[in-house]
């Protein structure tokens, strides 16, 4: 292709040249063979032996759980808003006039063009003096959001028409904004970036540099309807260059950067200029073509004016933050599940903040649920869950079981959520046949007045859904429609007389007969837990072929005011619910008979603090409303 050729030729040669498939003959950047002293992947995601740059270069970050300051903003009249310098300013300001004498300019070869890697202070000033004399310049980030908890920026790519920049962040980073600033900000300078949109934020975020005037070459390759919108698709259709992006993933926080990612680095910026040339002729006979008056360009300026407009927000933790960690809401779990998922990503997050590290390095989402779905009460048991190294979790692992045990005691907050989730899935199968029964033995007590509460559901037919572990009240959905199901338990006497408002003890009895789909099938039969200065374990394992058809919950608090008037009366339902416990499956159940035993599962927690840590006041607080159904009284089971 000629690049002197008129605006009114561009068409025609740019359809000789798709025909022809002439491009620009550059030569396709060679894999790096000496990078596998880093690992086996040639390509490595993560570097672990890697120090961490926070560390290294001293880089201060704030992330406490307070929104983010844009200290270097004005803020509107009222303070609720911060006002970012393109207000002032108008798209129109920045669409390009007489594009018709434009031509595009051919970009020189990335081995003869001349480059320079930005180390020093005095390199930097040299850069900022360069970008002062031009009009544009192509801009690009790379970015390491793994290790760290907001995320850090780790390299940044700067070409002029003339010269290559590589700009190592972390030697120089106290001095970016201050050297850079302004050259971002004045909207007499055309900034070229491809899918700005998480640039933009990284810029604000980690050095207060906010831009203005920015062509996105990924907002114009969607107004052209290319076939594709990728850096990588744009190199290839428009300049012939297959470039590697598989270092698009790298860990850019190696130093001395190998050559072949500095080649990476520098092929994202160094071919965008000439880029952003030919996209704006093709906008511009687009324009011509449709009779317009170059509204497809004034439409990319917009899109690009609105990612510029993009303010940076701290992710902060809320006491719903884990509903928006991806499988809470499809994972049918159930409320013991979603208690535990809750814990232990409020834990994670505490974690990840004050170590500056991502949650996910912290705690990966899938061991999360691993660990949620098994609920271990026991080190031991956490440990056989994982399947890799966690470097946080194997040295929090008494941190973790008690995280566990403090959010099973919470289970009966979750239980609204539970069925909201569940109400609100679509694929909810119609549940039938779910008749709960509250029976009492031995003394009298009223529908008002229980201490030990024992609740089956029969579910002879299928039991579908992954919330039969306490199964207070279930929603039946038809044709579209969500019809609630009224339960009238019935109540047998047990022993003791307490209020349902304040029963001390809980008891679940699932009877499963066709399918079990709790979670609590993977545990023990019978555990109880004792407390003697330190954490003693005793396990007593029941052994079964089958799964329990019924799952026991019971917290021994040791906090509780009554433990003495209700040590005896205690003393006498624990005997009875040990009988319980002990008496094995007696088959199917009929379809017009419940069975009057089940298999049966225990889990003792023994709550033993004598005083609560901060989280434990926030957990207890959001359950407040539904506490009544898990104090338990001391003694209970006779520990």
């Amino acid at each position: 292709m000629r690049f002197d050729d008129p605006m009114d030729e561009f068409k025609r040669n740019r359809k000789m040249e798709e025909d022809s498939k002439k491009v620009i003959d550059v030569k396709v950047a060679e894999s790096d063979k000496g990078f596998a002293k880093f690992g086996k992947a040639e390509v490595p995601f993560h570097i672990p032996t890697l120090t961490k740059p926070q560390e290294e270069y001293k880089i201060l970050v704030d992330n406490a759980n307070n929104p983010f300051e844009h200290v270097l903003l004005e803020k509107s009249e009222d303070g609720l808003r911060f006002i970012h310098p393109l207000e002032e300013l108008s798209v129109m300001d920045f669409v390009d006039r007489n594009l018709s004498e434009m031509r595009p300019v051919k970009p020189l070869p990335l081995e003869e063009t001349p480059f320079k890697l930005v180390e020093e202070v005095k390199d930097l000033e040299d850069l900022a003096a360069a970008l002062q004399s031009v009009e544009e310049f192509a801009v690009d980030l790379e970015h390491n959001q793994y290790r760290t908890f907001q995320g850090l920026t780790c390299l940044m790519q700067i070409s002029t028409r003339t010269e290559d920049y590589i700009v190592d962040i972390f030697k120089l980073w106290d001095h970016i904004g201050p050297y850079l600033r302004e050259l971002f900000k004045d909207p007499k300078k055309k900034k070229v970036i491809h899918g700005a949109d998480r640039d933009i934020i990284w810029l604000q975020r980690d050095f207060g540099i906010y831009v203005c005037n920015l062509f996105d070459t990924g907002q114009a390759s969607r107004v052209l309807k290319l076939e594709r919108n990728s850096l990588e698709f744009l190199l290839k259709h428009y300049c012939g260059v297959a470039a590697n992006k598989e270092y698009q993933k790298a860990d850019w926080r190696i130093r001395p950067l190998p050559d072949v990612m500095k080649r990476y680095a520098r092929e994202d910026t160094h071919y965008l200029l000439y880029i952003y040339d030919v996209m704006r002729m093709e906008l511009h006979t687009m324009a011509k073509e449709d009779e317009q008056s170059d509204s497809p360009l004034v439409e990319v300026y917009k899109r690009s004016y609105d990612v510029c407009m993009q303010l940076y927000e701290k992710e902060l933790w809320t006491r719903d933050s884990y509903l928006h960690v991806y499988g809470v809401q499809t994972g049918n779990l159930n409320a013991v599940q979603l208690s535990i998922v809750a814990g232990l990503c409020e834990w994670r997050d505490r974690i990840a903040r004050a170590d500056d590290e991502s949650t996910g390095y912290v705690l990966p989402n899938k061991t999360l649920f691993d660990i949620a779905k098994e609920m271990p009460i026991v080190v031991a048991q956490l440990r056989r869950l994982l399947k890799s190294k966690l470097p946080y979790l194997e040295r929090n692992f008494d941190a973790v079981i008690s995280v566990i045990r403090r959010s099973m005691q919470n289970a009966a907050a979750f239980e609204p959520v539970v069925q909201s989730l569940k109400d609100r899935r679509p694929e909810t199968v119609v549940e039938m046949n779910i008749e709960p029964k509250i029976e009492k033995t031995d003394t009298g007590a009223s529908a008002s007045s229980l201490s030990l509460e024992k609740v089956c559901v029969d579910d002879s037919k299928k039991q579908s859904s992954g919330f039969g572990v306490l199964p207070l009240k279930r929603k039946l959905e038809s044709d579209k429609t969500v019809v609630e199901k009224n339960i009238e338990p019935k109540i047998e006497k047990t022993g003791t007389e307490a209020s349902a408002s304040s029963l001390s003890s809980k008891k679940v009895c699932v009877d499963d007969s066709k399918k079990q789909s709790s979670g609590f099938g993977v545990l023990l039969s019978k555990r109880k837990f004792e407390s003697d200065n330190k954490l003693q374990v005793k396990e007593e394992v029941k052994v079964s072929k089958s799964k329990p058809d019924k799952v026991i919950i019971v917290v021994d608090d040791d906090d509780d005011d009554d433990d003495d008037e209700s040590y005896e009366q205690s003393t006498k339902a624990a005997d009875a619910l040990d009988r319980v416990s002990e008496t094995p499956s007696k088959g199917s159940p009929s379809l017009t008979q419940k069975p009057k035993t089940c298999n049966t599962e225990v889990i003792v927690l023994d709550d033993d603090d004598d005083s609560e840590s901060r989280e434990d006041e926030d957990m207890r607080r959001r359950s407040e409303k539904h506490r009544r159904f898990m104090n338990m009284k001391r003694g209970f089971l006779n520990i």
